[in-house]
């Protein structure tokens, strides 16, 4: 069961991330602009911080993985595998149309729906 999330949907449009920590949802959108890449990192970590969330292998990282642009499916990629790799956190990756609305309540939906994957292999591209 997923508790407490950060979810990155970071596709080239309504770009924005969410902490789900200790019940309360937390929403931060992102000026897309792919040639800082370290303006999303920042971000989430000072969302992180901010929030005190506690992240270890308890906590999860879940991506939109499309379709969408390019660079920032594979940088949200870079981030939640730099993640997983320091903290142990387990990445899951939801298709962008299984989300009408970047709320909490459509989140939890996408979740017990059981519209997330854990293999993130095969993310879809706009062109």
């Amino acid at each position: 069961m997923i508790k407490d999330f950060l979810i990155i949907n970071f596709t080239g449009k309504n770009d924005s991330i969410g902490l789900r920590v200790n019940n309360n949802f937390f929403v931060k959108k992102i000026q897309t602009n792919i040639r800082n890449n370290g303006l999303l990192v920042n971000n989430i970590f000072d969302l992180i911080k901010e929030k005190k969330a506690k992240v270890d292998k308890n906590f999860s990282v879940i991506v939109n993985i499309g379709p969408g642009s390019f660079s920032g499916i594979r940088i949200s990629f870079a981030i939640a595998k730099g993640i997983k790799i320091a903290k142990g956190t387990k990445i899951y990756g939801y298709k962008d149309s299984h989300l009408a609305e970047f709320n909490l309540k459509n989140i939890e939906l996408l979740i017990q729906k059981n519209l997330i994957e854990n293999n993130l292999i095969k993310p879809v591209y706009l062109s």
